[in-house]
């Protein structure tokens, strides 16, 4: 374990040769990223190629083993890693934030590590007999998004190299140290050469996207960006995952009781400052109880403190950069233009240091608002009345996205009867946004494709192979 100092030290770049990374809560440096060059991607990758046999003859147990360590030494170093996300992503330290997330990615290592993932017989008649098995794919390339930096990677990379796979890792251009500290902790408990990171701007990035030796690339980002890779994929016929933007529906049945659920409901929209793909972000809510649910969620919401994520007492922290925050605010000056009618927010106080925009509940809101129809990605929740189910669940599938969903009733069959009309990768009863390292979870729509988690997600970094004989 080293000190905070000492680990941000050990990824900083030669003197003059990075770029600094400035805290969103104060404008304030965290640290010099490197700027990697197309060599330093190209070195990378040749690297990745050498070491993949060796690591893939290990076999799963004692891949699974490694992986176990690399969760040790990430436990390790917690406090340090999320001392640095805090400061470098903006959310505070305790919540369902760094701390949370550093853990999370313990977490994941672990139960990745414990999957079982045996051959399947699938024929054995006593004339044919089949098994399918999955052998690695060779390189993977991952690339993950600012909100959650160092968990997205490690869903990434922990089923990629429990897999028999090697790993290039991309991070977002602006949590680029996050990564690269979560990068340095795992390798020091995994062979050299199977895991690296590269910080690099969108050029040399696009090369990995279409890099002849890269079998497989995993993205986790905006759905503009998942067509890109689409496209810059095709020639080498890579294998992709993709976890695109979302817009994800709540329904409230007529049933729920406001005041049991508003708690749930708020973090299913506001955990990371709304800044998750799979938050809720458009809840629809029947006529009967309208007033009641949004009474319970404002009482809520002026309940949580926002501010600076080293400040203990903080659960919601700012938008991780500017441009996230004047998607928001536009989007809710938008709404307010409408006549929509604002229940608590809107008003950011811009004389402040940070991009702090308060926690924004919008009700009595037209279900054709930008607010509704745009992935606002930040902490701005329309509540749109609806008068029947149809009439919501046609609402809720009205957008060419769906990552996720939710419907709140204590009566669960009629909600799982609701979930099933839902177009969402996943639909959850009584909860939103709650993911597990056993459950695959993947989009339907322009939400992308593939599933990750579970023993579907190893299967997905793995080439299926038949034995038949």
């Amino acid at each position: 374990m080293e000190t905070y100092d000492a680990l941000l030290a050990s990824i900083a770049p030669a003197a003059g040769t990075g770029r600094t990374i400035l805290n969103p809560a104060t404008g304030e440096p965290v640290g010099e990223a490197p700027v990697h060059s197309l060599e330093f991607l190209e070195e990378a990758v040749a690297a990745a190629v050498a070491a993949q046999p060796a690591w893939a003859a290990l076999g799963h147990d004692a891949r699974s083993a490694a992986l176990l360590k690399a969760a040790d030494a990430v436990e390790r170093s917690a406090e340090e890693l999320a001392q640095l996300l805090s400061r470098e992503q903006g959310k505070p330290l305790n919540g369902p934030n760094a701390r949370f997330e550093v853990g999370a990615c313990v977490a994941w290592l672990r139960a990745t590590a414990g999957l079982p993932l045996e051959p399947e017989t699938i024929v054995d008649d006593g004339d044919t007999r089949a098994e399918l098995h999955y052998r690695p794919i060779g390189v993977v390339g991952a690339i993950g998004p600012w909100n959650w930096p160092m968990m997205i990677a490690v869903w990434q990379l922990a089923p990629a190299l429990r897999m028999g796979n090697a790993v290039v890792v991309k991070p977002s251009g602006n949590t680029p140290l996050s990564v690269l500290a979560l990068v340095k902790v795992l390798n020091e408990e995994l062979p050299e050469g199977i895991l690296s990171v590269v910080s690099c701007g969108r050029e040399v990035g696009a090369r990995l996207t279409d890099h002849p030796a890269i079998g497989k690339i995993m993205f986790t980002g905006s759905t503009a960006g998942g067509r890109a890779i689409i496209k810059s994929s095709a020639d080498t016929v890579k294998r992709l995952t993709l976890e695109l933007g979302g817009n994800d529906a709540g329904i409230v049945l007529p049933d729920a009781d406001p005041k049991a659920i508003a708690t749930d409901i708020f973090w299913g929209a506001f955990l990371n400052t709304g800044q998750t793909c799979a938050a809720l972000k458009r809840l629809y809510v029947h006529d009967d109880i309208y007033d009641a649910v949004c009474e319970e969620l404002t009482a809520v919401a002026k309940a949580m403190p926002m501010g600076n994520g080293l400040d203990e007492n903080n659960v919601l922290g700012p938008l991780q950069n500017k441009a996230q925050y004047d998607v928001v605010a536009n989007l809710v000056e938008a709404a307010k233009a409408s006549g929509a009618r604002v229940l608590v927010g809107g008003n950011p106080d811009t004389s402040q240091p940070g991009f702090f925009y308060p926690t924004t509940l919008v009700a009595d809101i037209d279900n054709d608002n930008p607010l509704v129809t745009e992935e606002q990605f930040g902490p701005a929740l329309p509540i749109i009345r609806y008068s029947s189910v149809d009439e919501a669940v046609e609402k809720a599938n009205g957008l060419d996205v769906g990552l996720g969903a939710s419907v709140w009733s204590p009566n669960l069959d009629a909600a799982r009867e609701v979930a099933a009309r839902i177009q969402a990768g996943t639909v959850w009863i009584n909860r939103h946004g709650a993911v597990d390292p056993r459950i695959p979870f993947g989009g339907a729509k322009q939400s992308g494709y593939g599933v990750e988690f579970g023993v579907e997600g190893l299967k997905a970094l793995g080439v299926p192979q038949v034995i038949n004989g």
